[in-house]
């Protein structure tokens, strides 16, 4: 427990400020506590006393905080699969890390696994250092998402973690559900239909052209998140949307690391493809 900033910004705020002067102390004492957890567990700490992260700072807290949550969400159920093992060790992969970049995703990962991991506190550090950048805190909470859909499934330990997660970035539960309806989808289409993805590894677009079936092109829809059967002017509202949301150069300049543009690509692959599917089964022009 991280509570001796908290004593003394009581103590020493009451004895030159009365009551008044303790709560503001209280307030001091809870940012410092709060920084120490940070430093402790290895993140840099942003405050309204400091000029806040650079770029490069963003994108290596992202990073970290990515795999670390990433880790956290995997050890929701208890043990550590060796899906989501194999998973996290894809995306590593096909963000081409090597050496000291490899290590450092790694020890990220096994500190979320770790009892004690401050969870909220690193949340936090996300959030305030992404102020402004609803895309990349989305990309965030999506990589999550992924990490949780590891073995095809999702463990109803693992879904009130994400609800926490989401929480912690500031999304509602129903922006979360819809997410996850979106995630579902996808996964069914890579295992039915052979589209690659983040959970599979990307193998293009033709299959989701290819696919013809209902349950394939409903999954299309839920890919976009819109209804099954949507007006052409709603799914094409949707599509720029998402691309708009997911395009790798608008997120790298925003703080995503640049390991993880190959998978922002990825993505944005792959909401073409829904829409591509669509259109052709439906004729929109």
């Amino acid at each position: 427990m991280h509570f001796f900033g908290k004593i003394l910004g009581i103590f020493f705020g009451f004895l030159f400020g009365g009551a008044f002067g303790a709560l503001f102390g209280l307030f001091l004492g809870h940012q410092f506590d709060k920084a120490r957890r940070l430093s402790q567990a290895g993140f840099r700490a942003s405050s309204a006393f400091s000029g806040g992260p650079n770029q490069a700072e963003r994108q290596a807290e992202f990073f970290k905080a990515a795999f670390s949550v990433m880790g956290h969400v995997a050890k929701a159920k208890g043990q550590v699969t060796k899906q989501e093992i194999q998973l996290a060790a894809t995306i590593m992969d096909r963000m081409n890390l090597r050496g000291d970049q490899k290590k450092a995703a790694q020890d990220a990962f096994r500190e979320g696994k770790s009892s004690g991991f401050p969870l909220s506190d690193v949340l936090d550090g996300v959030r305030i250092s992404s102020a402004g950048r609803h895309d990349l805190l989305q990309f965030f909470l999506e990589l999550q998402i992924s990490a949780a859909f590891a073995d095809g499934q999702l463990d109803p330990a693992e879904r009130n973690v994400l609800h926490t997660i989401a929480k912690g970035l500031g999304f509602s539960a129903q922006q979360l559900d819809q997410r996850l309806q979106m995630q579902e989808a996808a996964f069914r289409f890579q295992r039915e239909g052979g589209a690659g993805g983040w959970n599979h590894g990307h193998q293009g677009g033709g299959a989701w052209q290819q696919a013809n079936s209902a349950n394939q092109l409903a999954d299309a829809y839920k890919v976009l998140g819109v209804s099954d059967g949507a007006e052409s002017k709603e799914v094409k509202r949707a599509y720029r949307k998402l691309m708009n949301e997911h395009h790798p150069d608008k997120l790298i300049a925003k703080g995503l690391p640049p390991e993880m543009m190959e998978m922002a690509k990825e993505k944005a692959q792959d909401i073409q493809a829904a829409y591509d599917l669509i259109k052709k089964e439906k004729g929109f022009k």
